[in-house]
């Protein structure tokens, strides 16, 4: 990746992975914006998000790419923008309900669900959805369990949050949303407790990818199968490290940035 750069978020836009946001090697918060292209390894330089935000999230609805939360230099925000690759060009949408950073977001059924995150003093358990048509949110069911530094994936119209940190420290807690019902259930727990994790989805499958433990940053990947509710060990990531990003092009997941007692701007394929 041309920029080095830990916190950002990264979505899949029509065969384009893009990472957005973060903190550089110098310690300042970016509003950088990347492209990568799986198929010729390369990447490119694209418009700036109108804002440098940190610990943001981001996801792809028919072809936009929309970024969330995250903090800038005052704290954590409510800012929600989307990008259009046709265009190469960002837009202003509405406020999220909360300001919040260490948020993740999934899709079911074509919203935006944001989950978790905390504001500096509060950890939070929310859940807000967005309706891309109307750009309106509206609040769901809260999450059991609050925490950030989470990550979700969504397989067959169910949201999974996965892992983040609690008021206790690291979790390996998976809590799954039904938004059809508004219900949340717990599901198995997923082997190693960590935050600051990323999850990809493939096959069906949840791909949980490194993080920090207790102190430590990590190179695990684990897989979970909704179908079986049960975990799996896979190979382990080259590179451990922590507040990374991650997307999927043709079953291939794409891990990048990150930090590992250096901001990096490393990217590792793994193929399930």
């Amino acid at each position: 990746m041309p920029t080095a750069r830990l916190a950002l978020a990264a979505a899949v836009v029509v065969g384009t992975l893009y990472a957005v946001g973060g903190s550089d090697t110098n310690n300042e918060i970016v509003n950088t914006f990347e492209a990568y292209d799986p198929e010729t390894d390369t990447w490119t330089t694209k418009s700036p998000m109108p804002k440098a935000r940190v610990y943001l999230a981001a996801c792809a609805i028919s072809r936009i790419l929309y970024a969330a939360g995250g903090a800038d230099k005052r704290g954590a925000s409510d800012a929600l923008f989307a990008y259009d690759p046709v265009t190469d060009a960002w837009t202003k949408k509405a406020d999220m309900r909360h300001k919040v950073s260490g948020l993740a977001v999934g899709v079911v059924h074509g919203e935006l669900y944001a989950v978790g995150g905390n504001n500096g003093n509060q950890v939070f358990k929310t859940v807000e959805a967005y309706d891309t048509a109307a750009n309106t949110w509206t609040t769901e069911n809260p999450m059991p369990t609050a925490r950030w530094g989470l990550a979700v994936g969504v397989v067959n119209g169910i949201l999974y949050a996965v892992g983040g940190l609690g008021s206790r420290g690291p979790l390996n807690t998976v809590e799954a949303y039904d938004a059809a019902t508004n219900r949340w259930t717990s599901r198995a727990a997923m082997p190693t407790a960590r935050f600051g994790l990323t999850v990809s989805v493939t096959n069906g499958k949840l791909y949980a990818i490194g993080g920090e433990g207790v102190g430590n940053y990590l190179d695990t990947v684990e897989a979970y199968d909704p179908a079986t509710n049960t975990w799996t060990a896979k190979a382990a990531m080259p590179t451990a490290r922590f507040a990374l990003a991650s997307g999927v092009h043709n079953g291939t997941i794409y891990a990048v940035g990150g930090y590992s007692g250096d901001v990096l701007n490393t990217v590792e394929a793994f193929r399930p």
